[in-house]
C-alpha cells in the first residue's frame, strides 16, 4: 500500500490553518454558533513548542505519556473551550448529575458498611489482638495469692549480650599452678597444735582466737543476710535516704533533718566516710554556707567524734560568724563552761538573736543570772515577744510578772498575745480595762473580742456574752477582719474543749449565718455543720447549731428530728423529753415527734403516754398515722384488747387498707384464724387492690390451719396476682406455694407471667434464677441469668449479682466477678454482703469485717446484713462487740430483708424484740 500524499493526512493535533503564516482563524455568519475568538497567546506557545519536539524525533508516543496535560482535571477545560461561559444551564446539569450520584451513593452505602463490617470482624477474628488472646489468662491472674506470687521463679539470663559476656569471660579466663606453700598451709588448717608458747598458754592454729574465743562464721552470715534484707525493705519502700552511698551530692539542710532523725542509731563507715567528703566539698566550695558546716559538725557528733565535731563547728562559726544556727550548734556540743564563753562571742556578733539570748539564759542555773541574761536580752532587743514572754515566766511573784507585761504591752501594743496574758493576771473589772486597750491597739484581733467574751461568762452575765459577741461581730465587720463561717466552727469548738459553753454559743449565734444567701440550702448546710462537730466530739457545739437552726426553721421536723437523736445519744432525758415538746408544739402534724415524745413518756408513766396521745389525735383528727401508732404501742407493751378495740374505732373513723391489715395481724398474732379471715374478707371487699390483704388471705390458709389448705391458697394467690399483677411477693408467694407441693413446671409457668408483668423487679428474677437452680436446670438457670442482667437496671440487680457470684460462679472467679458487680451496681448491701462471706471463706477477717460494717452504713434497714454480721462475729468476733452489733440493730430497727421480714412476719415471733429476731435471722441466713 502506498504512502498517502500529504493533502490525504490527517492534520497534526491542535493544527491551526496559517499559523506558520502569521493568520488566524475566523468564522464567519454561515458557520454554526457565534464568532469566536483565536488561540491565545500561550497556547500558541505550547503547540509551537509541541511541533517542535514531534520534528526534532522521538518517540512521540513515550513523550506524550510523560505529558502532564493528561494528569490534568478534566474539569479545568483547557483549549478550544477555555474561553467558554459557564451558564445557568449548566449549573442546573451539575446539580442533577450530583444528585444522581448522591442517590446512587447513598443506595451502595448500606451494603458496602455491611460489607465492611463483615471484613472487619473477619480479619480480627483471624487475626485477634494480643490483648484479645490473653484476656481470660489475665483475668485468671486475679485469683493468684501472695504465696503463689512470690514463687514465680526469677527470669533467667536470656539475652545474647550477656552471653557473649559471659563467653568472653570464660574465654580470657586464667588459670596458673597453685604453690606448695599454699596446699600445706590449707592442709594444716584443720589440725590441733598443743605446744605450750613461752607465755604459759596453749597455741592453736585451728583459726580460734587468743582469748579462748571462737568465730561463728555462721553467725555472720547471718546477720549479714539480715542487715542486706533490711536495706533491700528500705529501698523497696523507699525510705533509705542519701546517706545510703547511693547518691553523689548532698543536700546540706535536707541533711540535716535526717541526722536528727537517725541520731543515736547505728551507722556504716563507708557511709560515713562517703558523707564526710561530700560535706567537705561542700565547706570547701562555699565556705559562708552555714547549713554545710553544721552538717559536717552533727555527722562527726554522731559518729562518736566528739573533738572533730567541735572542730568543725568552731571552723563554721568563724567562717559564718552571723549565723545563729552555727553558734546554737556549737553551744551544744560543748560543755557548759565552754558553752557560755560561746554564748558570750555569739552574743556579741548577734546581740539581736533571740535565740542565742534564749540559749544563753537557759545555760545558766542560778535563776537570779537567768534573769539579769534576760534583762540585757530586752536592752538589745526590746521589741521580741518571746524574750518578754520568758521573762514574765522567770517572775515568781504575780504583781512583778503584771508589771513585766504592763511594760510589755506599751513597748509592743500590737502583740495579742500578751495583751491576753496581762488580762488573765488580772482581776475581772481590771481586766475588762486591759482588753478595752488591746481592742484600741488591735482593733482587727477577734481573739480579744472572744477573750471579753469568756469574761462575761465568768462573771455568770449571760445577756453580757450575747451582747459582746454582738458587738465584736460588728466591730470586726466594720474592719474587714471577720473570719469565715469554718473558721468561727474551729473557734466555738476550741471554747467547748475548754468549757466555755456559753462562749461556744454566742459564737455559734453570731455567726453560722455569715455569708450565707436566703436561697442557699440553709437547712441542709446547718445540718452538715451539726453532724461535723459530731464527728469530731462536739456535741455542745452541734447542740448550739441546731438551736440557731430551729430558730430560723421552726417548722422543720428534720431538724427537730435530728435535734432530738442529738440529745439522745449526747444529752439526758430530760433534755430529750423538752426537746421532743418543744417540737410537737411547733410541729403539731409529725406523726414521728408525736410518737417520739408519747414513748418517752410512756416508759416512765403508761397514762402519761395516752395523754400525749390523746393530744396528738386531737391535734390530728383522723390521721391514720397516729392511729397506727398508737396500736403499735398498745401492741409492743401487751395491751392486746385495748389495741383491738382502737382497730375497730380506727375501722370506723379512719378506714384505710392499712388499718385493715394491722387488724388482721393483730387477730393472727392472738390465734384468731376466724377472725382474722373475717376480716380479711371484709377487707377485700373494701379495698380490693390492696395486696398484703391478699398476701395475708393465703398466708392464713397455707400457715395458720393445722393442715394446709392449698386450694383456697392458691385460690388466694391468683386472685391477688389478677387484681394487682405488679406485686412481685404475690407472685413470689403464689410460686413458692407450688413449688412446696412438688409442681416445678406450675410454679416456673407462675414466674413466668412474673416476669412479664413485673419485668424490671429483681426479685422475681432472682426466684426464677433459684427455681430452676433448686431443680438442678443449671443451663436454664444461667440463660435466665444473662436475660435478667440485661433487663433489670445495673443499680438494682445487686441481688442477682450475689445469687450469681455464691451459686454459680466456680470458686475462683467468684473474686473477678465481685469485682465487676461492684462497678456496674456501685452501691448496694446485699453485693457487700457477698464480698464480705467471699473474704469470710479466704479467712481475710479484717477485710471481711470491714465489708459487712460497709453493709451497714450503706443500708442499716436491710436487717439481713446484721444477721450475717452476728453469725461472723459468733465465730470471729467477742462479746463486746456482739453486744454492740445488738443495741445497734435496737436502735435502727431494721424493716426489709429477705429472712429478716420472713422472721418478722411470722405471727409466732410477733413479741419478739429486734434483739431476738436478729439472733433468729443470724440461725438461718445462709
Amino acid at each position: 500500500m502506498g504512502r498517502t500524499d500529504f493533502l490525504s493526512q490527517p492534520a497534526p493535533e491542535n493544527y491551526v490553518a496559517g499559523l506558520g503564516r502569521g493568520a488566524t482563524g475566523f468564522t464567519t455568519r454561515s458557520d454554526l454558533g457565534p464568532a469566536r475568538e483565536g488561540p491565545s497567546e500561550d497556547q500558541i506557545k505550547d503547540a509551537l513548542a509541541k511541533r517542535a519536539a514531534q520534528l526534532a524525533g522521538g518517540d512521540s508516543k513515550e513523550k506524550d505519556d510523560e505529558n502532564e496535560d493528561r494528569y490534568q482535571d478534566p474539569e479545568n477545560e483547557t483549549g478550544l473551550f477555555a474561553s467558554g461561559s459557564f451558564d445557568r444551564d449548566d449549573d442546573e446539569a451539575d446539580r442533577i448529575y450530583q444528585d444522581v450520584d448522591d442517590r446512587m451513593q447513598k443506595r451502595r452505602k448500606e451494603r458496602r458498611e455491611a460489607r465492611e463490617q463483615k471484613e472487619r470482624e473477619e480479619f480480627e477474628r483471624e487475626n485477634p489482638k494480643i490483648s484479645q488472646q490473653f484476656a481470660d489468662l489475665k483475668r485468671a491472674l486475679g485469683t493468684v495469692n501472695d504465696e503463689d506470687w512470690a514463687s514465680i521463679p526469677d527470669v533467667g539470663d536470656l539475652t545474647g549480650k550477656n552471653k557473649r559476656v559471659k563467653r568472653d569471660n570464660q574465654a580470657n579466663r586464667r588459670f596458673y599452678a597453685v604453690p606448695d606453700s599454699v596446699i600445706a598451709g590449707a592442709n594444716a588448717s584443720g589440725q590441733y597444735d598443743t605446744s605450750i608458747e613461752t607465755n604459759g598458754t596453749e597455741s592453736s592454729t585451728n583459726g580460734d582466737n587468743a582469748d579462748g574465743t571462737q568465730t561463728n562464721f555462721a553467725d555472720i552470715g547471718r546477720a549479714r543476710d539480715k542487715v542486706l534484707q533490711v536495706r533491700l525493705d528500705q529501698a523497696a519502700s523507699g525510705t533509705e535516704t542519701s546517706t545510703a552511698g547511693t547518691s553523689t551530692s548532698v543536700d546540706a539542710k535536707g541533711y540535716l533533718t535526717s541526722l536528727n532523725n537517725a541520731a543515736g542509731g547505728d551507722f556504716q563507715v563507708g557511709d560515713v566516710n562517703r558523707v564526710r567528703s561530700l560535706l567537705d566539698s561542700v565547706t570547701k566550695t562555699n565556705p559562708k554556707h552555714a547549713p554545710g558546716w553544721v552538717a559536717a559538725a552533727r555527722l562527726e557528733a554522731i559518729a562518736g567524734k566528739q573533738v572533730a565535731a567541735r572542730n568543725k563547728i568552731a571552723q563554721g562559726c568563724a567562717n559564718c560568724p552571723n549565723s545563729e544556727d552555727c553558734w546554737l550548734e556549737n553551744i551544744s556540743l560543748n560543755e557548759k563552761a565552754n558553752a557560755k564563753i560561746i554564748a558570750a562571742e555569739a552574743l556579741k556578733r548577734n546581740d539581736h538573736s533571740t535565740r542565742l539570748w534564749i540559749q544563753a539564759m537557759e545555760l545558766e542555773e542560778d535563776i537570779r543570772a537567768k534573769k539579769r541574761v534576760m534583762r540585757q536580752a530586752l536592752d538589745h532587743v526590746p521589741k521580741s515577744v518571746a524574750l518578754w514572754k520568758e521573762a514574765v515566766n522567770l517572775e515568781e511573784s504575780e504583781a512583778d510578772a503584771k508589771l513585766m507585761l504592763s511594760k510589755a504591752t506599751e513597748l509592743i501594743p500590737l502583740s495579742v498575745e500578751l495583751w491576753l496574758a496581762l488580762a488573765r493576771l488580772e482581776t475581772p473589772e481590771n481586766a475588762q480595762k486591759v482588753l478595752n486597750k488591746a481592742r484600741r491597739a488591735v482593733p482587727t484581733s477577734y481573739e480579744i473580742w472572744v477573750a471579753a467574751v469568756r469574761l462575761q461568762e465568768q462573771t455568770g452575765d449571760e445577756i453580757m456574752v450575747k451582747k459582746v459577741m454582738n458587738r465584736g461581730i460588728k466591730a470586726l465587720a466594720k474592719e474587714s477582719a471577720m473570719l469565715s463561717r469554718e473558721e468561727w466552727l474551729t473557734e466555738a469548738e476550741k471554747c467547748e474543749d475548754e468549757g466555755a459553753q456559753l462562749t461556744a454559743n454566742a459564737i455559734i449565734r453570731e455567726t453560722l449565718g455569715y455569708e450565707l444567701e436566703e436561697d442557699d440550702d440553709r437547712k441542709q448546710i446547718f445540718r452538715d455543720d451539726a453532724q461535723g462537730c459530731l464527728t469530731r466530739n462536739h456535741p455542745g457545739t452541734a447542740r448550739a447549731i441546731y438551736s440557731y437552726a430551729l430558730d430560723t426553721f421552726p417548722t422543720s421536723s428534720s431538724l427537730w428530728t435530728a435535734a432530738a437523736d442529738l440529745e439522745r445519744d449526747h444529752g439526758s432525758r430530760e433534755q430529750l423529753v423538752e426537746t421532743l415538746e418543744r417540737a410537737v408544739r411547733s410541729c403539731d402534724s409529725s406523726v414521728k415527734l408525736w410518737m417520739q415524745l408519747v414513748r418517752e413518756k410512756w416508759a416512765d408513766d403508761v397514762d402519761a403516754g395516752r395523754n400525749v396521745l390523746a393530744t396528738a389525735f386531737q391535734k390530728n383528727a383522723g390521721s391514720e398515722d397516729i392511729w397506727l401508732s398508737a396500736i403499735s404501742l398498745e401492741t409492743e407493751h401487751g395491751f392486746y384488747d385495748r389495741a383491738s378495740h382502737l382497730l375497730q374505732v380506727a375501722r370506723d373513723q379512719a378506714g384505710t387498707d392499712r388499718v385493715w391489715i394491722k387488724s388482721v395481724a393483730l387477730e393472727r398474732t392472738q390465734g384468731n384464724r376466724e377472725s382474722a379471715l373475717n376480716l380479711v374478707q371484709d377487707g377485700l371487699a373494701r379495698y380490693p387492690k390492696a395486696a398484703k390483704l391478699h398476701m395475708m388471705k393465703g398466708q392464713i390458709y397455707q400457715f395458720d390451719f393445722d393442715t394446709p389448705r392449698v386450694t383456697q391458697a392458691r385460690e388466694a394467690y391468683s386472685a391477688g396476682t389478677r387484681a394487682c399483677p405488679q406485686s412481685p411477693p404475690l407472685w413470689l408467694l403464689s410460686s413458692r406455694l407450688e413449688e412446696s407441693q412438688g409442681l416445678t413446671v406450675k410454679a416456673r409457668s407462675v414466674l413466668e407471667r412474673a416476669r412479664i408483668a413485673c419485668s424490671k423487679d429483681p426479685s422475681v428474677w432472682t426466684e426464677s434464677i433459684r427455681v430452676e437452680r433448686r431443680a438442678n436446670n443449671n443451663s436454664a438457670a444461667a440463660n435466665l441469668m444473662s436475660r435478667a442482667l440485661q433487663s433489670v437496671e445495673p443499680q438494682r440487680s445487686g441481688s442477682l449479682w450475689a445469687e450469681r457470684i455464691w451459686h454459680m460462679a466456680p470458686r475462683k472467679e467468684r473474686k473477678p466477678l465481685a469485682l465487676e458487680a461492684v462497678k456496674k451496681v456501685d452501691n448496694d448491701a446485699v453485693l457487700f454482703i457477698t464480698v464480705a462471706r467471699i473474704f469470710w471463706t479466704e479467712r481475710r477477717l479484717d477485710k471481711a469485717s470491714t465489708w459487712f460494717e460497709k453493709a451497714l452504713v450503706l443500708d442499716s434497714d436491710w436487717g439481713d446484713s446484721w444477721g450475717w454480721y452476728l453469725k461472723f462475729l459468733r465465730e470471729h468476733g467477742t462479746k463486746e462487740k456482739m453486744a454492740e452489733v445488738r443495741e445497734k440493730v435496737s436502735s435502727v430497727v431494721p424493716k426489709h430483708g429477705e429472712f429478716w421480714t420472713a422472721i418478722r412476719k411470722d405471727p409466732k415471733n410477733a413479741r419478739l424484740t429486734s434483739q431476738d429476731v436478729v439472733e433468729k435471722v443470724a440461725d438461718v441466713v445462709e
